[in-house]
């Protein structure tokens, strides 16, 4: 359980009295997750996640919190920050800052279909459409230069070949141009256990803590590398086709997003193999903590280098 920062009942409950959300009922911490610790809180007036974070910092947080207020203010099935009495989403628990927000019903699709992925990629353009008057602006925390300070620390651990491989891609993407795409604010983690369905329809998307302004079609390429991933590591053409077409209900992709999809598709795995080498080979203290197995998006990677691009454009 990634629990690094233990809550008892008696300290969430005298917490809560800043908020008007009624007497704790119960407590759970979450299974899932690797960079916050988080618990399912229940209260006389509803359902809510308790997240505290361990990394970001408390000038970081209010882009996160005032976002999601934005897009639920919009019309998205995302969670909605709780004010105090004092009318603020940020507060502190245990040393450390801490928010509450309000639970969605659903439950994740670890399994989808075509009709989930259309589905996502649906919800994901009208998240896009609707951050796109979002005021606040934060840069990928995980983007470039992040890459080059994390991956000298990794390499020692993998083998000459994975070496290679890596700093060959990081190469590739420093001379990718891609200023000139469409941007705004991205979910930058939209995997699918980010996304609550009921039945084929998507109830919500959680977990904005990654949430960024960078290239859209980056975050598409992110999805889709979660989504419409085969369990050879290849992406499955039925499933990118519908998450692709979902998403053009509502935002057509732009010419330059087309043809930069390869390469922003290899962008997305290198993101997430760096970040899960680092979580696997350089693990923080911490309670029950769970880290992903960094392999998965080092064979993501490979097999986009190798795909023909042109398979690729074809699915739009």
């Amino acid at each position: 359980m990634s629990v690094f920062t233990t809550v008892t009942a008696t300290q969430l409950q005298a917490w809560l009295r800043q908020y008007a959300v009624g007497e704790l009922q119960s407590m759970q911490g979450i299974l899932s997750g690797i960079e916050n610790t988080n618990y399912f809180v229940t209260t006389g007036a509803g359902r809510y996640v308790l997240t505290l974070f361990e990394k970001l910092q408390p000038s970081q947080l209010p882009y996160y919190l005032n976002l999601m207020a934005h897009l639920a203010g919009q019309g998205i099935a995302c969670p909605r920050p709780i004010a105090d009495q004092s009318q603020r989403y940020l507060g502190e628990l245990n040393g450390k800052p801490a928010a509450l927000v309000t639970r969605l019903s659903g439950t994740p699709v670890l399994e989808p279909g075509v009709a989930h992925c259309a589905a996502v990629g649906e919800a994901l353009a009208g998240m896009h459409l609707a951050g796109l008057t979002y005021p606040g602006h934060l840069d990928n925390l995980r983007g470039a230069s992040w890459w080059s300070s994390v991956v000298p620390q990794v390499l020692p651990f993998l083998p000459a070949p994975h070496g290679e491989l890596l700093r060959a891609e990081i190469v590739y993407q420093a001379a990718c141009r891609t200023g000139d795409l469409p941007r705004g604010v991205v979910h930058a983690d939209l995997f699918r256990d980010n996304v609550l369905f009921e039945g084929e329809k998507v109830g919500g998307i959680i977990d904005f803590y990654f949430a960024c302004n960078d290239a859209l079609i980056y975050d598409v390429a992110i999805t889709l590398n979660d989504w419409c991933m085969r369990e050879d590591a290849v992406l499955d053409a039925p499933r990118a086709h519908a998450l692709l077409t979902g998403y053009q209900r509502l935002r057509p992709l732009a010419t330059g997003e087309r043809a930069h999809l390869p390469a922003m598709l290899r962008a997305g795995a290198l993101r997430f193999w760096v970040s899960r080498l680092y979580d696997y080979h350089l693990p923080r203290a911490g309670e029950l903590t769970h880290a992903h197995d960094p392999e998965r998006f080092r064979l993501i990677l490979m097999n986009h280098v190798r795909a023909n691009p042109s398979s690729i454009l074809s699915l739009c």
